[in-house]
């Protein structure tokens, strides 16, 4: 009996496949074999960078390979995330960023440099950072409420820092929610920002708690509300900015991607590893008192359903804020 040319063609075909996931199983258990990178699009001090940071020791000692934190701020995340995405999709380049690049970027600009779904492999979420709302200690207001009406009395006077889309957007839709007529101040990094309004030079602030804890904890800066609608062990005193703003509720995650079309198994192999840094009773201590939520993920399909659905979410938020991309 004669085999069809499509038959041969088939059998080919299931033979080359067979052989690639081999081949690809034992690069990735023999992987890393050299440097990894892990580009951070944030400046150093930046929330993100501490957890960059622990993350990338813990991953080291783990892989036994070195791990490298490249800093790459600027453009509010898009310098170092369009920097990861056109890398070598061989998993020696990764990038460790946040909901500002991914969730809240593609509707705060009309012309992005990069796909967030589309130019990247997920590999992990590594947690949720909360952000809490602090003011200069000038300002005559010790809660939301008294600000909500300090503004209103004194309209287009009120500055916020906007270092990155996370606290942008947090500010941008307190203003709106509480329609309040305030100034969007851009910078390019969160430290700085941070360094300004110990100054006097902004009014307030959304920023991640591992900023803004030491600041809060020497008076240099008072807390009015937390961003997202839960109460925190780190700032027991402090109340969700939800109790004076109804249905004001935002928090960022952090997570590791690779460049598009990084082999699954690569992909695996880190989200395991990543797990298991996760676990580690050190990065635990650590990262829970900067304020970090541990929430790693089980696989990278998890996370990339993750980071579709926060990217909807996102969208529905920016909606209700009645933000117009740039």
């Amino acid at each position: 009996m004669s085999t069809s040319p499509f038959q041969i063609l088939k059998r080919c075909l299931a033979v080359s496949l067979t052989v690639w996931l081999a081949v690809t199983s034992v690069w990735a258990q023999s992987y890393p074999e050299k440097t990894i990178t892990l580009v951070v699009p944030f400046a150093a001090g930046s929330g993100t960078d501490a957890v960059a940071r622990q993350v990338a020791q813990k991953l080291s000692e783990r892989l036994k390979q070195a791990v490298m934190v490249d800093n790459r701020a600027g453009a509010n995340a898009q310098i170092g995330v369009e920097y990861a995405a056109k890398a070598n999709p061989d998993g020696y380049t990764l990038l460790l960023t946040t909901a500002t690049s991914h969730s809240a970027n593609p509707y705060l600009y009309k012309s992005l440099r990069y796909d967030p779904l589309k130019d990247f492999t997920p590999v992990a979420r590594l947690g949720i950072m909360p952000f809490v709302m602090v003011v200069k200690p000038s300002l005559p207001v010790r809660n939301m409420a008294e600000f909500v009406s300090y503004a209103k009395q004194n309209p287009g006077k009120l500055a916020f820092a906007s270092p990155n889309g996370t606290s942008m957007l947090a500010s941008e839709a307190l203003a709106k929610m509480a329609q309040l007529d305030l100034i969007n101040v851009a910078y390019k990094s969160a430290p700085q920002a941070m360094t300004d309004l110990m100054a006097g030079h902004l009014d307030f602030y959304v920023v991640d708690f591992t900023l803004a804890l030491p600041q809060i904890r020497a008076g240099k800066v008072r807390p009015l509300g937390l961003a997202n609608n839960r109460n925190s062990q780190l700032l027991p005193d402090v109340p969700p900015l939800a109790q004076t703003i109804p249905g004001f509720d935002l928090h960022a995650w952090n997570g590791i991607f690779g460049p598009a079309n990084m082999p699954k198994a690569v992909a695996e192999r880190l989200s395991q590893e990543i797990q298991a840094v996760m676990a580690d009773p050190e990065t635990q201590s650590k990262l829970s008192g900067i304020g970090f939520d541990i929430q790693p993920t089980r696989s990278p399909d998890e996370f990339k359903n993750y980071v579709t659905d926060q990217l909807a979410d996102w969208g529905r938020m920016i909606k209700v804020a009645r933000i117009q991309p740039e």
